[in-house]
């Protein structure tokens, strides 16, 4: 059917319904999913989107994979490129024998940016992906236009070990060979722990469509190993990040907080890290943001990185070499 003929048939539709008449929806953005190969490991992402906007890296969390980043894609991939790696060690990534800390998986995203072409870019991370976000504006503060942090907390940085999510400290150290023996086989019961209890409402946090797909991600060998790094690595990062701290960012960085979760803490936590903070409390929502709460969630970023990203062409260097594209296991 051409496309007045749509237009047309929709309008014979809506009159008959007396309904008002809404255009069609624009196109959703193709992802495609990638791989580069660095120095230290293969990384694979999901790209959407493109043209002359400042790319944004969209770095994930704990129990999810870049699959979580598909609804706010779908929003930013219009006239600028999205990237959503996998960090090291889960989805389709490489498993590095070491190099959990969030300095060094800064490092990792930075070598997939350069290798892809980009120099500047936007970071949006959320629970462990926030602190590779942090650590990577940290490290390469000339190469990052905005920053947004959601809901977790800073390791190393103000009053930290008051943070809500300490009330789990005992999984801070649960790693090693009893920790993976005990989980093998029970991965959803475990994982089900973190997207239940750290919900405002559990019958509202992750689909059973996304609970099935992530718990048997993480079953996969090697990857809840690598999760279990991510902890193991916290007293190296507090140290990083309370080193990182003495200099402040002063690129924008939106910061967003759960009501039913960390509230304001991160947000005080970020203005002791960067002088141009604008805090969110995402209300009703829990930890899990982008799920529980995607109508006020997805906005905000969107309505932040439009603000902060340039009009003018991104600064971009010759990709060197170009990544390698293969099937996803995702559905587009």
């Amino acid at each position: 059917m051409k496309p007045f003929q749509q237009v047309a048939r929709s309008l014979a539709l809506a009159a008959a319904a007396n309904l008002p008449f809404n255009a069609p929806a624009a196109p959703v953005p193709v992802v495609q999913s990638r791989y580069v190969v660095t120095e230290r490991l293969t990384l694979h992402y999901l790209e959407s989107g493109h043209g002359d906007g400042t790319p944004v890296i969209l770095l994930h969390g704990y129990t999810e994979t870049s699959r979580m980043w598909r609804p706010l894609m779908a929003r930013l991939g219009g006239d600028r490129t999205v990237i959503a790696p996998d960090l090291p060690g889960e989805g389709d990534s490489g498993i590095p024998a070491d190099g959990y800390d969030k300095a060094t998986m800064a490092r990792d995203i930075h070598a997939l940016v350069h290798k892809l072409g980009y120099r500047k870019v936007n970071l949006v991370g959320h629970d462990i992906g926030l602190m590779a976000a942090y650590a990577y504006a940290a490290q390469y503060p000339d190469e990052v236009q905005s920053v947004t942090l959601m809901d977790a907390f800073l390791p190393g940085v103000g009053d930290w070990q008051k943070v809500w999510l300490l009330r789990d400290k005992w999984h801070f150290n649960f790693y090693g060979e009893t920790p993976l023996k005990l989980v093998q086989g029970r991965e959803r019961i475990y994982l089900e722990h973190f997207w239940n209890d750290f919900a405002a409402d559990p019958e509202h946090s992750l689909s059973e469509a996304d609970r099935r797909y992530y718990a048997a991600s993480y079953a996969r060998p090697g990857r809840m190993r690598a999760g279990f790094e991510y902890f193991h690595a916290f007293p190296q990062d507090a140290e990083a990040f309370a080193r990182f701290a003495r200099t402040p960012l002063t690129m924008p960085m939106l910061v967003l907080g759960g009501e039913k979760a960390s509230g304001s803490f991160l947000i005080t936590q970020a203005t002791l890290v960067d002088t141009r903070v604008q805090g969110v409390i995402v209300k009703g929502a829990g930890h899990w943001l982008m799920e529980e709460s995607p109508e006020q969630t997805i906005p905000a970023i969107t309505r932040f990185i439009d603000q902060v990203s340039p009009a003018h062409r991104s600064l971009r260097i010759a990709p060197t070499p170009p990544s390698q594209t293969q099937p996803s296991r995702e559905q587009p």
